[in-house]
C-alpha cells in the first residue's frame, strides 16, 4: 500500500489510474474518495493489500480548509455557479464558534450533497446532478470530534480545521454554518491531512509512490501473535476463541508477518475474514 498527496484536478480515480502505471500492478483501490478540487491525503492499496481494504476505509479523519461567507453554490464549494449572496459583515468571530458549538459538533446528521459519489438506485448522485436531476437523500450520522475556526486575512473568509467520522462531507458543514448564521457560505482550498494513522508527513507524489509493508493497512487493529499450532488452523480457515477486545484482530506469525484478521463470530469465537498465508 502507499499514502499519496493528492493533487487538485485529479479524482481519486485518476489517481488510481496512474498508480496502476507506476506500480504495474492492476490491484489498486483507495479508501476514502476526495473531490477532484480537493488535495492531500489519500490511502492506496496496491496489490494483496486490497483485500484489506475494509480495515482502511472506516478510519476517522482530519481536514483543513477555508469557509467563504456570504454566498452559497450550486455544489457547495467554489467550483459551483453562485445561486444566492448575503450580507453577513456583521457576523463576528464568536457568532461563528457559538454556531459550531451549538450545532456542528458531536454527534449530528448530514444530507448528503448532490455533488457526492453517493450511490442511489445504483448510480452516482454527481452523475445525477450532472444532468440537473436532484433526489431526495436521507440524513446520515456522522460525529464531529472537533471543528475549530480562525478568522484570516481576507474578510468573510474562514479557516477551519475538523476531525470527524468517515462518511463526514466537509462542504455540508460549510454550507450548514453559512445557513445557521442566517446567510451563506461555501467551501474552498479543503485538504486532508489524516486518514486514520496516516498524515501528510507520510505522503508521496504519484511519481515518486513507494510501497509501504502490507502490514500497515491493519495497523490499527488490534495485534495477535500466533504460535505455529494456531497458524496451522489459520492456513485452514478454522474457528478461534476470541482475543481481548471486540475485534476485528491482526493476527501475525512469531516473526512478524501477516497471517490473517479474524472479526467476532458467535459463542466466544472468531472467523477468518483475510488469510494471507499463501498468497
Amino acid at each position: 500500500m502507499t499514502v499519496i498527496d493528492k493533487p487538485a484536478g485529479m479524482t481519486s480515480h485518476d489517481v488510481v489510474n496512474q498508480l496502476r502505471r507506476h506500480f504495474g500492478e492492476k490491484r489498486i483501490g483507495h479508501a476514502g474518495t476526495l473531490d477532484p478540487g480537493a488535495t492531500g491525503v489519500l490511502v492506496v492499496a496496491v496489490g494483496n493489500a486490497t483485500r484489506l481494504m475494509r480495515f482502511l476505509s472506516g478510519a476517522d479523519k482530519s481536514y483543513v480548509g477555508e469557509v467563504v461567507l456570504g454566498s452559497s453554490t450550486s455544489t457547495l464549494d467554489n467550483e459551483g455557479e453562485v445561486l444566492a449572496t448575503f450580507d453577513m459583515s456583521a457576523v463576528t468571530i464568536d457568532d461563528v464558534r457559538r454556531v459550531v458549538a451549538e450545532h456542528l459538533v458531536g454527534d449530528i446528521e448530514q444530507i448528503p450533497p448532490m455533488v457526492s459519489a453517493l450511490k442511489v438506485d445504483g448510480r452516482r448522485l454527481h452523475e445525477l446532478a450532472r444532468e440537473g436531476i436532484e433526489v431526495e437523500r436521507a440524513a446520515r450520522p456522522v460525529h464531529i470530534a472537533r471543528f475549530d475556526v480562525e478568522v484570516t486575512d481576507t474578510p468573510g473568509v474562514l479557516r477551519i480545521e475538523v476531525d470527524c467520522t468517515t462518511g463526514t462531507y466537509i462542504r455540508t458543514l460549510a454550507d450548514d454554518l453559512g445557513r445557521l448564521l442566517g446567510g451563506g457560505a461555501h467551501l474552498r482550498n479543503l485538504r486532508r491531512t489524516r486518514v486514520g494513522t496516516f498524515t501528510l508527513d507520510q505522503a508521496q507524489t504519484i511519481d515518486a509512490a513507494t510501497l509501504l509493508p502490507i502490514e500497515t493497512a491493519v495497523a490499527r487493529l488490534p495485534a495477535v501473535v500466533a504460535d505455529a499450532e494456531m497458524v496451522e488452523h489459520i492456513s485452514h480457515g478454522r474457528l478461534l476463541p476470541v482475543w481481548v477486545g471486540d475485534g476485528p484482530w491482526a493476527v501475525f506469525d512469531s516473526v512478524g508477518d501477516l497471517v490473517a484478521v479474524y472479526e467476532s463470530f458467535r459463542n466466544q469465537q472468531a472467523k477468518p475474514v483475510v488469510v494471507m498465508i499463501g498468497q
